[in-house]
């Protein structure tokens, strides 16, 4: 086990705010877009998660860490968070199972936090003035120094993050031998989403970010799916390109978070940076088509223009809207197998109302290969 440090740690804002605290995880400066998480648990699995690359994370909870990490909770091979802030940092742990603390996880893997700091005024901060580039620094106290590193931090609107994070290599998951093949663009795909794909018996290929529609196509795939990541969808002329193609062969497709907004790019719509985002596993969205509501898990900066979906509304139906802001949570091609959501399905973490989306996607490949 390992003892809370004492050492001083700061966080400093784009807009010239500074929070004083003290410093955990690894020694060292870390920048990014700074964002809030409002999940009550499930901090490894936010924290693997490839769609957070780039970002600092705050912790909403007060007590982080309490309950260790363990090597199959992670939703990819390594922390992708820039740096954590949190209120109450524990290096102990409760659980018997658990692998490591939260300081060998952070330190491992070379992430930085800071503790000890008022996260409530930090959120509100946040929520009052959007989204911002931070730093957290536990090796420094220069302030010069700290603006010049802050200054070289690129701005998240218009950068394109999925190449980063994406797989290098095409790879298997799923059932070699099943009938149905699906396709998986990976742009920074969660561990948990392939684990429910993979629950309806499928032949999954997994391909690189930049695959081009031409090499997915050689292999005769039944259906595709487009995977979350980080970033800016605008700026990702590759993915849209193949996004249109995909679209154009009509076979079934199903998008999440970043594959939701890729194929609404395809389709016309454009996206919006958001004022900061959402990012939680309690956010409501209500089902336009069942009239239900179901509590979510989500994780986005970006989102489609409720305008522009508005007026494709001959072609492309909006099935899905977030209770707290009205905002797009899922749309569908009205003639077409085609739909995505702007939230996570698979949750991990988060409830599981929502994995239904995975049968309406098997339901759309059976059919369509009924109907061919």
């Amino acid at each position: 086990m390992y003892k809370n440090t004492s050492s001083p740690a700061i966080l400093l804002l784009e807009d010239g705010t500074i929070f004083y605290g003290k410093g955990a995880g690894a020694i060292g400066i870390s920048g990014g877009e700074i964002c809030f998480n409002t999940g009550m648990t499930g901090y490894q699995e936010i924290f693997t998660d490839p769609s957070y690359y780039g970002q600092l994370m705050v912790m909403t909870n007060v007590h982080i860490g309490n309950y260790g990490t363990q090597v199959n909770e992670s939703e990819s091979d390594k922390i992708h968070i820039a740096g954590l802030v949190c209120r109450n940092f524990s290096s102990q742990y409760n659980r018997s199972l658990a692998d490591d603390s939260l300081q060998q996880f952070l330190s491992k893997l070379n992430i930085a936090a800071i503790y000890d700091v008022d996260t409530r005024a930090i959120v509100r901060h946040i929520r009052s003035h959007g989204a911002m580039n931070a730093l957290v620094a536990t090796d420094s106290s220069d302030m010069p120094t700290l603006k010049a590193y802050l200054s070289k931090v690129p701005n998240m609107n218009g950068l394109e993050l999925a190449s980063k994070v994406s797989t290098n290599v095409i790879y298997d998951v799923g059932n070699p031998n099943a009938k149905i093949k699906i396709a998986v663009l990976d742009f920074g795909i969660k561990k948990s989403i392939l684990v429910q794909l993979a629950k309806y018996d499928y032949n999954i290929r997994v391909f690189p970010a930049h695959t081009t529609f031409a090499e997915i196509n050689n292999w005769n795939p039944d259906a595709y799916f487009l995977s979350n990541g980080p970033g800016d969808p605008a700026p990702m002329d590759y993915a849209i390109q193949t996004a249109k193609l995909i679209l154009e062969s009509k076979k079934p497709v199903f998008g999440i978070c970043l594959g939701h907004q890729l194929l609404g790019l395809a389709m016309g719509i454009s996206t919006i940076k958001m004022f900061h985002g959402h990012r939680g596993i309690n956010h409501p969205v209500k089902n336009l088509q069942t009239g239900l509501s179901e509590i979510t898990s989500q994780n986005h900066g970006f989102s489609l223009d409720m305008e522009q979906v508005n007026k494709q509304s001959a072609t492309i139906e909006l099935t899905h809207i977030n209770l707290n802001d009205h905002s797009v949570e899922g749309i569908r091609h009205k003639t077409n197998p085609v739909f995505s959501v702007q939230y996570h399905p698979e949750a991990g973490p988060g409830p599981h109302d929502s994995r239904y989306l995975f049968r309406q996607f098997s339901d759309s490949i059976q059919q369509s290969i009924g109907s061919n």
